[in-house]
């Protein structure tokens, strides 16, 4: 066995990063998946983004499937015979050209990769600084989903819709490869007190509650953003670049997570990134400017990076032992299988207005139910703080 890595260092924040990725990075290159199904196979764009939504509908499932068993496995066996199941299923899925064998083929293939996310968010949530980790992770998914959508929409006309699914199988190869230089991580990597702790509902229910709002949100226009830019006037040479450099400019928001950590709490940054998101989303009415349209999705891609870090680092704070962390993942994916499935039944006749409103709407909401927990956080790491002190002195 290769020499594990620092537990806590960059580099295994990387490998975390790029472990809980692998198993849900068709959803950072979903404008490409759903634009590729349709150009490259003739799929509609209904049944285009229920492709995308019954997979993460199966990350969701297996996500919540890996709470229950995150305490009783050696996540690392688990996880290298995950990663192989999943680069099986996307060599399978190269070979389908019928719409219901690919929804339910990729909806099998959620459920292997959300068990993934789930495992690879309870192993995060065993580290410490965990703010700075999930930070990584959106810095890796941001990072390479914006090369995806931006390189692969190009080659699907060339080569066909079977690049989408090398690409993804490359992903997970890497990912295959960084696990065997992690260390083990077991509970007791915390503070066995802490561990045993009750975990504390009501507030858990509320960040779980805005961490679904909050994707749901994004992701509904996310999916189709790139025939929306069309709709808008805008041609595949602009759309495409602007969502590349989105996605690249959202690691300037895990950079900022990971820099900022907690140093002004947890409720100021995450209201701030939410409500950006918000105005962002709202300025996509006004699309067929180039401009507006570039920036838009610049800053939507830095606060949805920058923001939803937070907001799993205020789910995993609940539990210690890392099962509510699992319980964010399955959140997230819920929300982001959620959003396209929604949002395939309102743009049947391409009503993006509609759609763009009910998106503000939700983001208004989840702010407003993060506040709760968010604000209990930080008033429990003032008190604990202030308790240090007081010891020293």
């Amino acid at each position: 066995m290769p020499k594990s890595v620092a537990a806590n260092g960059h580099l295994a924040r990387i490998m975390l990063a790029f472990l809980a990725t692998a198993g849900l990075f068709y959803v950072n290159i979903m404008p490409a998946l759903v634009s590729g199904l349709i150009s490259g196979l003739g799929f509609s764009n209904q049944d285009a983004g229920f492709v995308g939504s019954l997979n993460i509908y199966g990350a969701a499932v297996g996500a919540f499937f890996a709470i229950f068993i995150i305490r009783r496995i050696e996540w690392k066996p688990v996880c290298i015979g995950l990663l192989v199941a999943l680069i099986a299923v996307d060599f399978c899925s190269m070979l389908l050209t019928t719409e219901f064998a690919m929804m339910a083929l990729r909806a099998f293939h959620g459920f292997i990769g959300g068990m993934l996310v789930g495992v690879s968010f309870a192993v995060i949530a065993r580290t410490e600084h965990v703010h700075k980790t999930f930070g990584m992770l959106l810095l890796v998914q941001f990072g390479l989903g914006g090369l995806g959508v931006m390189a692969l929409p190009p080659l699907v006309p060339v080569f066909g819709s079977w690049i989408l699914f090398m690409a993804l199988i490359a992903f997970s190869a890497t990912a295959l490869v960084m696990l065997f230089f992690l260390p083990d991580y077991p509970v007791q990597i915390r503070d066995p007190e802490a561990i045993v702790a009750p975990v504390q509902k009501r507030p858990l229910a509320a960040s779980v509650l805005a961490v679904f709002l909050f994707q749901a949100a994004n992701m509904a226009l996310y999916a189709y953003i790139i025939d929306l830019g069309e709709k808008a006037g805008l041609t595949l040479a602009t759309i495409s670049p602007a969502l590349g450099v989105s996605a690249w400019m959202g690691i300037l928001g895990s950079l900022a997570v990971i820099v900022l950590s907690t140093r002004f709490g947890r409720t100021l940054p995450i209201m701030l990134g939410i409500f950006v998101t918000a105005a962002g989303t709202f300025a996509l009415h006004y699309s067929f400017s180039p401009l507006v349209f570039w920036l838009a999705n610049i800053a939507v891609g830095i606060t949805w990076a920058f923001s939803i870090a937070y907001l799993l680092g205020v789910c995993s704070e609940f539990d210690k032992a890392g099962q509510m962390a699992a319980l964010g993942g399955f959140a997230s994916k819920m929300g982001l299988a959620s959003g396209p499935m929604f949002a395939a039944f309102v743009v049947t006749e391409s009503n993006y207005e509609q759609l763009i409103n009910i998106a503000v709407v939700l983001l208004v909401i989840a702010a407003l139910a993060t506040i709760y927990p968010s604000r209990l956080l930080d008033r429990q790491g003032r008190q604990a703080l202030q308790a240090a002190v007081d010891k020293e002195a």
